[in-house]
């Protein structure tokens, strides 16, 4: 057997804390083309080397929008043939302005393309809370995926004031601020509720909440994870450092999204050779 063989080996034989694809839990998801772009040649490289460590592309930032169709296809066909999911990332936010049968074209336009999941960044979303459920609910019924995203900062208008008030009152929309708030409680409640409309994942985004290691908020993801479950959280990684934190706290079943370039040191943290490989090796985002 070659030592490549070998090394990929050790990898199976260490790995029973995570299913075979498709996963339900320790799930890697991976950054397409937005602030780098991948060819079909070097996505088509990726998948056969290390294919079997990744679960999902997203289509970042939207930059689905800015390609040919036609290349579009091909890059979810190389995708499907390493049973990879696909995801279009958050740029639903986009079809607000074309009025309100967009999102459904939208969703049936995705799924002829081949996408798998539809992302939806609530956020930028911007609308109530009703409708993103329906929204939720228009992804379930056309038979795709639904991942809503969540940041823990909210608009001060969309936070509920908690005051008293008479059962079926009529209350008047609160005037849109320009205040950021962060408000974990109210990024459970409404995860909870896409959750129970059908949503298959939450999303939460690194912003103000595990983007640097040196800010990252252990007390709240313990939160999200204890309240939403690991299975149905998947939290952006911005860097290896990050990734090291979530997977030796939390375990090869979480779910993390990350770059391209640290698919393979996420699976050399998630098979646990750090901890075998000592000083002969030094930190396995070395190992290749």
């Amino acid at each position: 057997m070659s030592s490549a063989a070998a090394f990929w080996k050790y990898f199976e034989d260490d790995d029973e804390d995570r299913p075979e694809k498709p996963r339900r839990y320790g799930v890697t998801e991976m950054r397409g083309p937005q602030y780098n772009f991948l060819s079909q040649n070097l996505l088509q490289d990726i998948f056969e080397s290390t294919g079997q460590f990744v679960d999902g592309l997203k289509f970042s930032g939207g930059s689905h929008s800015l390609m040919p169709k036609s290349f579009i296809k091909e890059v979810i066909n190389v995708a499907h043939r390493h049973d990879v999911y696909v995801s279009t990332g958050d740029w639903a936010e986009h079809l607000l302005r074309q009025g309100p049968s967009a999102f459904k074209d939208y969703v049936e336009e995705c799924k002829n393309m081949g996408f798998d999941t539809i992302e939806l960044n609530v956020e930028s979303l911007g609308v109530p809370e009703d409708t993103l459920l329906r929204y939720v609910r228009l992804i379930k019924s056309g038979g795709l995926k639904a991942k809503p995203q969540f940041a823990i900062m909210f608009n001060k208008s969309d936070v509920p004031s908690g005051r008293n008030r008479a059962f079926g009152a009529y209350v008047p929309p609160a005037p849109r601020s320009s205040e950021m708030v962060e408000d974990v409680n109210l990024l459970i409640r409404r995860a909870e509720r896409c959750l129970q409309a059908g949503a298959d994942m939450i999303m939460i985004d690194a912003d103000d909440l595990s983007k640097d290691a040196d800010s990252l908020r252990a007390d709240v993801i313990a939160k999200i994870i204890g309240r939403l479950g690991i299975e149905k959280t998947m939290f952006e990684a911005s860097n290896p450092i990050t990734s090291e934190w979530f997977v030796k706290r939390y375990g090869p079943k979480v779910n993390l999204f990350v770059d391209h370039s640290q698919v393979t040191g996420l699976e050399c943290l998630r098979s646990r050779l750090n901890k075998h490989q000592g000083s002969a090796f030094g930190s396995p985002y070395l190992l290749l």
